[in-house]
């Protein structure tokens, strides 16, 4: 394509087809269309949608295995609270929900299910470890006294404790209250597992390591809801 001197045409060159003009219309209006699509998909990056990931409500911690894990024993009911008699309501469990949700506005039952049966995995492994240090901060300070003065006594004894969570059979919320500006919630689970207490010599005290029996564990968690920390911490145990 060239300009003739003088002339106020454009004149195009012989060896250029007709057909190249509207081929750069296409790509420079292309090229403003994508311009556009990104504008638009940058400004929707950039807002908050509701579905971000949830904030955590337990302590993880890296090195904690589901493949091997270690449940309380026979010997290990330590920190108990008087077992419910009856069922409490279903609609005062509900209600008790509704609270800690208008207290704490990141509470979500099916988040806190995860993260009790996590927390479950993770305190019954240290226990059995007797890791002092993996269960404080998972546990109150009552909590923890009595699982430490169980950990000492065993190993004084010269004793281990092995038991292995077969299958976690059931996992539900029973209970669920707020006293002032703290959140105690109780879950009921229901596991197959294999408890055997052994002497300093291998010899089982108590279990049989072949065969799973049946536990129903009643844990309950506590949260101060005006806290920064998202963390529950356990505060009572109890078998049904």
């Amino acid at each position: 394509m060239s300009t003739r001197p003088g002339g106020s045409g454009i004149v195009v060159s012989p060896g250029m087809p007709m057909t190249d003009f509207p081929h750069y219309v296409d790509i420079i209006l292309f090229a403003m269309i994508a311009a556009f699509l990104v504008l638009r998909l940058r400004s929707v990056l950039g807002r908050r949608t509701g579905n971000e990931r949830r904030r955590e409500m337990f302590i993880r911690q890296a090195d904690a295995s589901r493949d091997k894990v270690v449940a309380l024993g026979q010997r290990a009911n330590l920190a108990t609270m008087p077992p419910t008699t009856t069922a409490p309501a279903a609609d005062s469990v509900a209600a008790g929900l509704a609270r800690i949700r208008v207290a704490d506005s990141d509470f979500d039952p099916a988040g806190f299910l995860e993260g009790a049966r996590a927390a479950f995995e993770m305190i019954v492994s240290a226990f059995a470890d007797g890791d002092k240090a993996r269960l404080r901060p998972l546990l109150s300070d009552e909590v923890f006294a009595q699982f430490a003065t169980a950990i000492d006594e065993r190993m004084a004894a010269g004793e281990t404790l092995e038991t292995r969570i077969v299958a976690i059979k059931s996992l539900d919320i029973v209970e669920a209250a707020l006293a002032r500006s703290t959140a105690r919630v109780t879950a009921k689970l229901v596991s197959d597992q294999i408890n055997v207490l052994r002497a300093h010599d291998g010899s089982v005290v108590d279990g049989d390591p072949q065969n799973p029996i049946e536990k129903t564990d009643l844990w309950s968690f506590a949260r101060e809801t005006k806290s920064s920390d998202p963390n529950w911490v356990l505060v009572g145990t109890a078998s049904a």
